[in-house]
């Protein structure tokens, strides 16, 4: 049934659709922008949001602090916490300062590590960190709760509201205690991470023809670590056929520890308990299995699959995505979290000024998604060499002197610039794929695949 309704905070009519469920609603609110998942992408597109003045509701299904895999940060994410103001707080915090990644063969024996300050300013991107994200994000959820955002935690997003046309006009949720509520907003955004809330139900989820790994890990006490300025450096550790561990320092003299793989290769003996899985692979890393022989294994085992998808718009009328509910790539160069919260940044920013405009269009924000299309395919053109046999970076270098600024500074997160001749210079040794015609904004129609 179709009721008719007037919202007179965005002064237009709107056409409420209502469904069917076993408890009504108890009360609709508005709002100018609703933002669903309050992880770094949610954070910080609600921070933007509100620092402008905006009325933004973010809800977020879990209580904070919550545990949250992704611990590494990369170098250009000093940007959008720069853009937050949160520089000075992520100086003065506890958080394992990252200025390093070294890589490591299954022999063990250990590359010089690759310094960030080699290449950039040691005042701004050359010093990263390594954090607890259950900390982490709480810091970045308060900070959008200091701006003037209504965060409610444990509060579960049940569908999203259209109107006639099937324009997104905000959503329907439910709190821990069971109460139903109707939330209506002139645009709403999905940060819901992997889970890709609106992605999913739209039938928009696409899957990379290649990049579907599985990753196995844990944490240890007390695991090795480097003297002086590499304690905090991020391992990449090889196994065979391509696979590898992470190894990334955190405070309190915790390490967080994986490996990622086909998962043909990590099942293989008819091994498939993540327990099980991590023990034997340890072996496959002289370098791992004995800095690991010095600490303590606590917490779980803990198992994930098919890591890379993308989203085959970035919106639609009514709705945006961003971060990980946008595009997630294989974790091997830790750019989740830099990608997260710069199209959390870039969404409150152009978001903004649509509603300063007045205009609220999906065809605004097609800009929008080919910033963060050409920032994805950049990082996963060197994902895809990466996993070739028949790359390595030592192979590049030693053809192509010169690549090896351009490779620096993609993998560090500046991926927004013109990589033409690395992507030639690469050719010559393994083939990249081309760039998936992926992203730009759904314009007419409810958004739904099935149209």
């Amino acid at each position: 049934m179709l009721i008719a309704g007037r919202h007179e905070s965005y002064h237009e009519t709107v056409l409420l659709l209502s469904v069917k469920s076993a408890h009504d609603p108890v009360m609709t609110t508005t709002h100018d922008v609703i933002v669903i998942g309050g992880g770094p992408a949610g954070s910080s597109a609600s921070a933007i949001l509100g620092e402008h003045g905006h009325k933004v509701l973010l809800l977020e299904r879990e209580k904070f602090p919550r545990y949250h895999i992704g611990e590494s940060l990369i170098p250009f994410t000093y940007f959008p916490l720069e853009r937050l103001g949160l520089v000075e707080r992520m100086k003065k915090s506890h958080f394992v300062q990252k200025f390093s990644v070294c890589f490591v063969p299954p022999n063990g024996k250990t590359s010089q590590p690759f310094y960030f300050f080699n290449r950039y300013d040691k005042d701004t991107v050359a010093q990263t960190w390594q954090v607890l994200r259950s900390e982490f994000d709480e810091i970045l959820l308060n900070n959008a709760r200091d701006k003037g955002v209504e965060v409610r935690e444990q509060t579960r997003v049940q569908e999203l509201l259209r109107d006639g046309s099937g324009k997104v006009i905000g959503v329907r949720a439910v709190n821990h205690e069971g109460v139903v509520s109707d939330h209506h907003a002139r645009l709403t955004i999905d940060c819901t991470g992997k889970e890709a809330f609106s992605t999913v139900r739209n039938g928009w989820r696409v899957r990379d023809p290649y990049l579907n790994k599985v990753a196995v890990w844990t944490y240890y006490k007390g695991s090795r670590r480097e003297p002086g300025i590499d304690e905090g450096q991020t391992t990449v550790a090889f196994v065979k056929d391509k696979g590898w561990f992470w190894h990334i320092p955190q405070h309190d003299d915790m390490v967080s520890v994986g490996v990622v793989a086909e998962g043909k290769y990590l099942s293989r003996d008819g091994v498939k308990d993540p327990e099980g899985i991590f023990k034997r692979e340890i072996e496959e890393n002289l370098w791992i299995k004995e800095s690991l022989s010095h600490g303590q294994q606590v917490g779980g085992y803990y198992i994930t699959s098919e890591y890379t998808h993308h989203a085959r718009h970035c919106g639609s009328d009514g709705l945006l995505l961003a971060g990980d509910a946008f595009a997630f790539l294989d974790p091997v160069f830790s750019s989740g979290l830099m990608f997260a919260m710069k199209s959390g940044v870039l969404a409150g920013e152009e978001v903004h000024q649509a509603l300063v405009a007045g205009d609220l269009s999906p065809a605004r924000f097609t800009g929008y998604a080919r910033t963060l299309r050409e920032g994805v395919e950049n990082m996963r053109k060197l994902v895809y060499a990466f996993y070739n046999p028949e790359f390595s970076f030592g192979k590049l270098i030693k053809a192509h002197a010169d690549a090896g600024g351009a490779v620096t500074d993609c993998l560090s997160g500046d991926v927004n610039k013109d990589y033409s001749v690395l992507w030639d210079q690469i050719r010559e040794l393994v083939p990249l794929p081309d760039d998936l015609p992926l992203g730009e904004p759904k314009v007419g129609g409810s958004g739904l695949a099935a149209e």
